[in-house]
């Protein structure tokens, strides 16, 4: 099939690769002429491990273009998604403003019959919106369909090749962009992944609600992991057993520092300014949000109960990235822990395997980034992991206890053993335990 994907960001450019590789010719679009430029020289503005190999086979083999020209790749297309930024506004609700801009320009381009994707994480009724925007300035016919993405940062590539399922929402009594969707998604659900046909409206509800329900539990868990504390019990011993039951599993029950990422915050957030708008008080979701940034308090909370003051002291922090495997930093729990630790007099040396450059525009010199991992422990007071990276979870200590003032780990990620710890003589501070 020809595709124009129109955003060249996460989302976008992970779907316009993926649909490339699957043998569809399919042109990503953006407005951002250095970005494009930057693509066409196959160099990736987003981390995301097998991206770029993905890209630039795809480019080499000619499936894969980037452009500015929005009209062309339009009128060239059958299917064109919308994969621009819905981002949160001040009253938590999600800002559309791109979205129907690119609907309105889609509209204008198109010169036969297309169906007119909504990929961007967009509340319910957007489809109708873009309906509208679209009608207004086409006489051509087209379809509108909501198709939500759920794919996991550090893990797009799998998510979006190997799908737990595919969402398509329809408008009443549109078989033939049902169709069309159904033969674009067939090659990667052969392994029996259901491609669930619905309404639009139910299918913009599908991202919010799975979302919901992931920070959900880390919420929930978390409350667990600080009672846990409380009574003296082992948060990995009562996830282990409440994981084990069938009706709950074990996926999202790890406590921590809290979500944090491009999804998490702001689809709760607008979920909640949704219901709000139709008066209705989603309580669930407001205590999870009210846990969550609680949450990111716990382990400077617990420096400071074991410093007393953390004034003049040096902190090393491994991990900046809201999680392994991306460089996204978007409300990643690092930067209110970091902030705070700045405002009570502390130095923050940090290390990230792939954050760095973003942390370097977002904090702007206020605290030493460091290019290895135990360049941040030198002289430390203290180590703060923060992000469960792989190459954190089997360090050399006796390197760690060299290297820092004194032995003293804050743990936001439960990823050493309290027992090893302490036999090594580390004083360790963990969530839950």
């Amino acid at each position: 099939m020809k595709i124009a994907v129109v955003g060249t960001g996460y989302v976008g450019l992970v779907l316009g690769a993926c649909l490339a590789e699957n043998g569809n010719t399919v042109a990503c679009v953006d407005k951002d002429e250095a970005k494009i430029e930057t693509l066409k020289a196959g160099l990736m503005p987003i981390y995301e491990p097998g991206l770029e190999e993905l890209v630039r086979r795809n480019d080499r083999e000619e499936r894969l273009t980037f452009t500015t020209d929005l009209a062309s790749a339009v009128r060239a297309s059958t299917i064109v998604f919308i994969a621009v930024g819905t981002p949160q506004g001040e009253d938590g609700a999600a800002d559309l403003q791109h979205v129907l801009t690119v609907a309105r320009d889609v509209g204008r381009a198109i010169s036969t019959y297309t169906v007119v994707v909504d990929k961007s994480t967009v509340p319910v009724g957007t489809a109708k919106k873009v309906r509208e925007a679209v009608a207004a300035e086409t006489k051509h016919a087209f379809s509108v369909v909501s198709n939500p993405e759920f794919l996991k940062q550090g893990a797009a590539i799998e998510d979006f090749m190997k799908p737990d399922r595919v969402v398509i929402g329809v408008e009443e009594g549109d078989d033939r962009a049902a169709a069309i969707m159904k033969e674009l998604y067939g090659p990667f659900t052969r392994t029996g992944a259901p491609i669930l046909v619905m309404s639009t409206e139910s299918a913009e509800l599908c991202k919010y609600a799975a979302n919901a329900i992931l920070a959900t539990r880390i919420s929930f868990m978390n409350e667990i992991a600080n009672v846990c504390e409380l009574v003296g019990a082992d948060v990995d011993a009562v996830r282990k057993a409440i994981g084990a039951d069938r009706r709950i599993g074990s996926s999202f029950l790890f406590p921590g520092v809290g979500y944090g990422g491009s999804c998490f915050p702001k689809d709760t957030q607008a979920l909640l300014r949704s219901a709000a708008d139709r008066a209705y008080d989603f309580k669930i979701l407001r205590a999870v949000e009210e846990v969550n940034q609680r949450q990111k308090e716990r382990l400077v909370d617990k420096m400071e109960q074991h410093f007393t003051s953390l004034s003049g002291r040096t902190i090393a922090l491994w991990g900046l990235a809201f999680k392994p495997r991306t460089d996204d930093m978007r409300e990643a729990p690092a930067i209110p822990i970091i902030e705070r630790l700045l405002a009570k007099g502390a130095t923050v040396k940090a290390y990230d395997p792939a954050a760095a450059p973003v942390a370097r525009r977002l904090f702007d010199g206020r605290i030493a980034l460091c290019e290895r991992s135990y360049d941040a422990l030198a002289g430390a007071d203290a180590l703060a992991i923060v992000t469960e990276w792989n190459e954190f979870r089997e360090p050399d200590f006796a390197k760690m206890r060299a290297l820092l003032k004194a032995p003293v780990v804050f743990d936001g990620r439960n990823i050493y053993s309290p027992e090893q710890m302490h036999a090594l003589g580390f004083t360790y501070f963990s969530i839950g335990r």
